[in-house]
């Protein structure tokens, strides 16, 4: 376990994968992670659907792109973590069973441990391709801290966030797709200030690993972003439109200290009995 007073480095590497060439996104991941042990990082974030791309026409496309838990692209993914001690998490799209897929992530411990997680919220058309998880985020105690997970429109849903801070999470790393939209001049991407607020609510870090390019008339907001705890960006949180690989040091410890002056504490001051209205259908 890190010392108390310890920094741990942490990143997120966004490129653009190609839809249907499991070959490239694998060889692109594992780059990714090279450079990653090479920045002296501990823990890597690589996009939503890094292994398969996103903008997949169909299941039954989806399904070709599709591979298991324990297929040969995790496989290598789980022995570079373990050459580079390096903690990854990735998205993929899962084969289920009767032609059914998921939109998943897997954290990969360079132990051999994987932790996977189906997205629950669906964005859009995956509601028509993917099957949605039905399992709240894991926070995983890993050699770091406790790291939880979840997946892009996840992030919407503050009671989502909210529920992983509530089990103990320290740090949230969501790989994500963003698809870019028109904003105002100067403004920064909703989606990176709804990252900022989840942080500052929750105190917690969050790493988002977007990805960039163009695939099928879809662009990108090419946004990763590290925010701290206090809500403030650390790396990225701009639109550039090419690979890149963020870093961070942060001090995982002190998320788990929700005092924001010594007489409040964010989760300590929750009156959940006056809340009820937010589990009603």
């Amino acid at each position: 376990m890190p010392q108390a007073n310890a920094k741990q480095r942490v990143a997120c590497y966004q490129f653009a994968p190609k839809i249907a060439d499991p070959s490239f996104n694998l060889e692109q991941s594992l780059k990714a992670m090279s450079e990653a042990a090479e920045r002296q990082a501990k823990l890597l974030v690589l996009p939503e659907l890094a292994l398969s791309g996103n903008a997949l026409r169909d299941r039954e496309e989806a399904f070709v792109c599709s591979m298991s838990r324990d297929g040969t692209r995790l496989n290598a993914l789980a022995e570079q973590a373990r050459a580079l001690d390096l903690i990854v998490i990735v998205g993929f799209c899962e084969r289920l069973e009767a032609g059914h897929v998921a939109n998943t992530s897997v954290m990969i411990q360079p132990n051999g441990q994987r932790t996977f997680y189906r997205k629950a919220h669906l964005w859009n058309r995956e509601t028509l391709i993917f099957t949605p998880g039905d399992c709240a985020p894991p926070v995983v105690q890993t050699s770091l801290g406790r790291v939880a997970m979840m997946l892009s429109y996840d992030l919407q849903f503050p009671e989502w966030v909210r529920l992983a801070a509530l089990s103990g999470a320290q740090l949230l790393c969501a790989p994500v797709n963003w698809p870019a939209s028109p904003r105002p001049a100067l403004q920064r991407p909703v989606e990176v200030t709804r990252v900022q607020a989840n942080a500052a609510v929750n105190h917690l870090f969050i790493l988002a690993c977007d990805r960039c390019g163009h695939e099928r008339g879809m662009d990108w907001v090419a946004g990763s972003t590290l925010v701290g705890a206090d809500g403030y960006l650390l790396a990225g949180g701009i639109s550039l439109d090419r690979p890149q690989l963020l870093v961070a040091d942060i001090k995982l410890r002190t998320a788990s200290d929700k005092r924001i002056p010594p007489y409040n504490d964010i989760l300590g001051d929750r009156r959940p009995q006056l809340y009820g209205k937010l589990c009603q259908a």
